[in-house]
This record gives C-alpha cells, sequence and structure tokens, in this order.
C-alpha cells in the first residue's frame, strides 16, 4: 500500500507539472501540444534535466539555471498539490468505496475521479488568476463525466443531466437578474459539470456551499481592506470547491437540515 501512495505521489507531480503549464498556455492561447518550456524570465528553453518535477526546483534551488532569476513558487506549490490530491482522492476512494484496484473497473473509476480533479483543478487555477473558465476544460469535464457514467451508471444518466442543466438554470437565472454582475457565463456552462458530478441529490447543497463559502470569502476580504463591495471576484474557485465539501460531507448537511 505504501508504495502504491508513492506511485500516484510521482504521478501526481508530473501531472502537476503538465497543469502549470496548461495553467500557464490557455489564457495565452498558446498550444500546449507545440514547443518545450521555457523560462518566463530570460525566455530560455529548459532543458529536460530541469524540468523534472518539483526535484529540479528544489536542485537549482528556485532559481533558472540561464537568468538565475526567481522561479515562481506557482510551480512546486501546484505539483505538490497535485500529487496531494492524488493520495487523498485514492484514500476516501479506498475508505469510503472500497476501491482496492484489484479489478479492471476500480482502475477505471480511479482513473475518473483523477482526471476529473485536474480537469477541476486546472479551471480553479485558471479562474483564480484570470477570472476566465475555458470552455475546453468545462466541456472536456462534462464528456469525460457522461461517458463515464453512460458506461458505468446508465440507469440514472438522465437523472445526472437533468442536475447539471437544473444548477446551470439557476446560476443562468442569477446571471439574468444581475446583469452578468454576479455570475458569469463561464460559471454558468461550469454549472452542466458541477452538476453532473455532485447529482440531483447533492446538487443543491453544492450550490448552496458554494455561495456560503463565496460570500465567507468576499466579506473577509472586504473586512481587512483587500476588495471593495463592488469588487469583482472570481467564483469558479467558490464552485469548485462547494463540489469538494459536497462530496466530503453532502449527505450530512442533507440529514442535518431534514432532506433526507
Amino acid at each position: 500500500m505504501l508504495l502504491g501512495y508513492l506511485f500516484l505521489f510521482v504521478l501526481g507531480l508530473v501531472f502537476g507539472s503538465f497543469i502549470t503549464a496548461l495553467s500557464w498556455r490557455i489564457p495565452r492561447e498558446i498550444s500546449f501540444v507545440k514547443g518545450r518550456s521555457v523560462c518566463p524570465n530570460c525566455r530560455n528553453k529548459i532543458s529536460w534535466y530541469d524540468n523534472i518535477p518539483l526535484l529540479s526546483y528544489i536542485i537549482l534551488g528556485g532559481k533558472c539555471r540561464n537568468c538565475k532569476k526567481q522561479i515562481s513558487l506557482r510551480y512546486p506549490l501546484i505539483e505538490i498539490a497535485t500529487a496531494l490530491g492524488f493520495i487523498v482522492i485514492f484514500y476516501f476512494a479506498n475508505t469510503f468505496k472500497g476501491l482496492t484496484l484489484q479489478s479492471v473497473n476500480d482502475v477505471f473509476t480511479l482513473t475518473f475521479y483523477l482526471v476529473i480533479f485536474l480537469i477541476l483543478l486546472t479551471i480553479f487555477i485558471i479562474d483564480l488568476g484570470y477570472q476566465i473558465i475555458p470552455d475546453s476544460l468545462t466541456f472536456a469535464g462534462i464528456s469525460v463525466t457522461f461517458f463515464y457514467l453512460l458506461l458505468t451508471a446508465s440507469n440514472s444518466i438522465f437523472n445526472v443531466v437533468f442536475s447539471g442543466f437544473l444548477a446551470a438554470t439557476f446560476l443562468l437565472f442569477v446571471h439574468l437578474v444581475t446583469k452578468g454582475k454576479g455570475m458569469g457565463l463561464g460559471d454558468v456552462k461550469f454549472a452542466v459539470l458541477g452538476g453532473m458530478i455532485t447529482g440531483l441529490k447533492l446538487m443543491p447543497a453544492w450550490l448552496f456551499l458554494s455561495f456560503l463559502t463565496g460570500a465567507a470569502v468576499g466579506i473577509i476580504l472586504i473586512l481587512i481592506g483587500k476588495a471593495k463591495m463592488k469588487t469583482k471576484i472570481a467564483f469558479g474557485p467558490f464552485l469548485i470547491l462547494g463540489i469538494a465539501l459536497t462530496l466530503a460531507f453532502g449527505n450530512n448537511i442533507i440529514r442535518l437540515i431534514g432532506l433526507e
């Protein structure tokens, strides 16, 4: 089991490195399938031995080999976050879903969890930094989720799709009422994916937790002087945080308010 966690940690670092590049290139409309990574300061191409996830950053002391300028902490932080995310996902899948990876179905299910996590994490990073949710990532997540559920839970696929569009309809209503100031269309489209992931039963809890965490952080930022009442704050990260909280505590919340 320890070797399994170690493997997932290393795999997470590798995919975390990919996410750092992806989240930097997509907002700039740069293809992520062409060209090697370059230093953001001197623009020199980074050699493969200087591009080993986390290890290269530590060996080089967080500086570019060529220009000696400091490399942003976002790179190792995203890599570590992805690696830890892989471990946490497997732990919960093993503990609460009984995934042991001793069958093809278990491997298939864990792969789906990890792919969705990577998509959500990439969206989180991009929306937090640039206040946009790329359609390509949202539609990729919707497609992956739909085909996974189609292959594993075809009897409930209608409810899952309905949940997604119901959530999107609600956010579209907020968007129209606030004339786009309270909710962007990127959030509306993302709600289809969020509703499909949480399902019809947990979808209300997801939206509630997303708005609750968003409001709480907004109030804190205003109180400490980091934002004003009219300051635009990306809502995508809260929708994603809401998904994580819902999957972890959603059933307890539903029982607490007497909806189960």
